[in-house]
């Protein structure tokens, strides 16, 4: 069920006639706003349902940005959720992302770009593209692009003693055959871990999660060099950025995330510093999503060299 706020609501396809990808419209009833609008980008086994609601029913970042002012674009990457679905979905590339978003902006004009796991590699691959129709990038526990990333291997037996370490971020692989699906253990462990998670809401969670591609999955961890590299470092370094990370995500520890942060020039906030405690992965479910969110909101309407205020 969505949120009761006040929005218009329309949605339209971008993209390639190959890969389409469904997009929905959220607008302050008092018109157009004078802001950028806001794109919202869902990672991997994720739709843009993340943005739209919380598991546990409180209103999503998207309800909140178009509270603020914001209209915001909530998208299903291609063969994702309301997307259509694709015979080439075990083969499904970033790339057929990234070109879907590039004309979604093409469309509406410079945009915030916010980005959470497997999103963030698309977002910055995105602003490489198209550095100039990005207003700011908002990275939610984002993946980094390709040049980070050591080159893993795709033989199996290589790769198994490879899945326990942090300090790649625990990595999977799949061979692309065919879609994958993840397992309420999985989900469990990497998602829906932290003491913020609503867990009285974990089967409704678990509805929304849906299979993924596995070169997409490969591509996040860069299994045999398929990441996506930025081809221009600079053209994302002049667009002002943010990581936001929390304290208990098993994939992102500060120091993962803190490169990427100083790869592609953005200030990087791990949430403990300003008093935000036992955050996990989900950002924009976790019980307190709106906190965070007002951290957003008060980064994008301040100077940039504006501390963030600390929490209590």
């Amino acid at each position: 069920m969505l949120p009761s706020v006040s929005h218009a609501l329309d949605s339209f396809h971008v993209g390639s006639s190959a890969h389409p990808m469904y997009v929905e419209r959220w607008a302050p009833m008092s018109g157009a706003s004078e802001r950028p609008p806001v794109v919202l980008i869902h990672g991997g086994g994720h739709t843009g349902s993340c943005y739209r609601h919380t598991p546990d029913g409180r209103p999503g970042w998207a309800s909140l940005f178009v509270q603020s002012g914001y209209t915001a674009y909530v998208v299903d990457w291609p063969g994702h959720g309301r997307s259509p679905s694709l015979p080439d979905f075990a083969t499904l590339s970033m790339d057929a992302v990234v070109t879907a978003l590039v004309d979604l902006l093409d469309q509406i004009g410079p945009a915030i770009l916010v980005a959470h796991s497997a999103g963030g590699t698309v977002a910055w691959t995105v602003a490489d593209r198209r550095p100039d129709s990005v207003c700011a990038i908002l990275g939610i526990a984002p993946g980094p692009p390709g040049n980070l990333l050591p080159v893993l291997p795709s033989d199996p037996l290589e790769f198994e003693a490879l899945a326990a370490r942090g300090d790649l971020g625990h990595p999977v692989y799949h061979p692309e055959t065919a879609p994958v699906y993840f397992s309420s253990e999985f989900i469990r462990r990497y998602w829906a871990n932290s003491k913020h998670f609503p867990l009285e809401a974990i089967d409704a969670y678990e509805k929304t999660i849906v299979p993924e591609s596995p070169r997409i999955l490969n591509e996040r961890f860069n299994i045999g060099g398929c990441s996506p590299r930025v081809g221009s470092p600079e053209r994302i370094r002049r667009i002002r950025s943010l990581v936001v990370t929390g304290s208990d995500d098993p994939r992102h520890p500060r120091s993962i995330d803190a490169a990427v942060a100083q790869f592609v020039g953005a200030t990087h906030l791990w949430l403990p510093d300003i008093g935000i405690e036992g955050n996990g992965h989900g950002l924009m479910i976790e019980r307190n999503s709106s906190e965070i969110f007002d951290v957003l909101r008060q980064w994008l309407a301040a100077d940039e060299n504006r501390p963030v205020q600390k929490h209590a």
